[in-house]
């Protein structure tokens, strides 16, 4: 039966609807959570929105339609002036002096079993093991006794002396030097260290803005309880933007050699992610491929990340489907040109 010129015309609204969110979007990196807070919530439905807006391309183009020039035109400004939602090659260089560096939030290695595996702390520890990671950032961290990382060097800085829980970097290079930014009112941090790698220092930061609480299977979205996730979600937003300026300041008073690991809570699309990836690396765009999905969510997301500085080489990025968290686990090899 075909399609009547309504249902047409309906379409294309809801079509153009899209495609109009789409491109405003493309402005979040710009615009600060600490004046418009509600507008940076948006930063975590782009790739929704890429998507919905690669559909109607492809409905349009199959039909023949000329629609499919709005979705394909603002599908084509983002991939040229926003963060890749997919990369469809990688590079894949295997130096003998990389470093090799890991990023992983383990979900304080399921202390509180949300995973019904009675073995999944422990296949954390085996899977670091395997890939054995020259530095290892890890983000809500938990010290068990009965759980031991085989690193000779080691910065851990818990919440309190009575909260086990907190952020931890593991170096198989001398640590000399490390410190806390100790975020106020938060059970999230930024601790960096400095390695000596032969006769090189790097300065590793380890950060983890501001937590989203969102659970996507456990949420009523009833008008009230709606009401109470936005107000929620602008407030984490906002703390995310003051930590961020906090990072910042401190970060950018070292010049030598850096790496950032680190789970910010939020997509490349965001204002945080492109503060902080100024002058800097994205190992996922530089080597990676694929969605780069780091959220262990049925929807590509991406907001774990290794940025480093712009002196680096990044000879791969690679993301690991591993269902021992609700993270995935990210590799990259970095190098320093001569």
């Amino acid at each position: 039966m075909k399609k009547s010129p309504i249902f047409s015309k309906l379409l294309y609204f809801i079509n153009a609807v899209f495609a109009t969110v789409l491109l405003l979007s493309y402005l979040l990196p710009y615009i600060s959570p600490k004046s418009i807070a509600t507008f940076a919530i948006l930063s975590l439905g782009v790739p929704f929105l890429i998507v919905i807006n690669v559909i109607f391309f492809v409905y349009w183009l199959i039909k023949l339609k000329k629609h499919f020039i709005l979705s394909g035109l603002i599908l084509a400004i983002g991939w040229l002036f926003a963060s890749p939602f997919y990369k469809f090659s990688e590079r894949k260089v295997l130096l003998n002096d990389d470093v090799k560096v890991m990023s992983y939030n383990v979900h304080l290695f399921n202390y509180y079993k949300w995973n019904k595996d009675e073995q999944t702390s422990q296949k954390i520890v085996d899977f670091i093991a395997e890939k054995s990671p020259d530095i290892l950032a890890i983000q809500e961290f938990y010290k068990q006794t009965d759980l031991s990382l085989s690193y000779p060097y080691k910065y851990i800085k818990l919440k309190s002396k009575r909260n086990k829980f907190g952020s931890a970097i593991f170096s198989k290079y001398p640590i000399i030097n490390s410190g806390s930014l100790n975020f106020e009112k938060s059970a999230n941090n930024a601790i960096f260290v400095d390695v000596l790698k032969n006769e090189d220092t790097l300065r590793v930061y380890n950060v983890h803005l501001q937590s989203l609480k969102i659970n996507p299977n456990k949420e009523n979205f009833g008008e009230e309880n709606s009401e109470k996730l936005l107000l929620r979600l602008k407030n984490t937003f906002r703390e995310q933007a003051k930590q961020t300026e906090q990072f910042l300041a401190h970060e950018q008073q070292w010049k030598g050699k850096k790496i950032i690991c680190g789970d910010f809570n939020n997509t490349a699309y965001s204002w945080v992610y492109n503060q902080i990836v100024k002058d800097k690396k994205d190992a996922f765009v530089e080597a990676g491929s694929g969605f780069g999905k780091t959220y262990n969510y049925p929807f590509p997301a991406r907001i774990d990340f290794i940025l480093t500085d712009k002196s680096t080489q990044i000879n791969q990025s690679k993301t690991f489907a591993v269902n021992y968290s609700d993270h995935f686990p990210i590799l990259a090899r970095v190098n320093w040109e001569k």
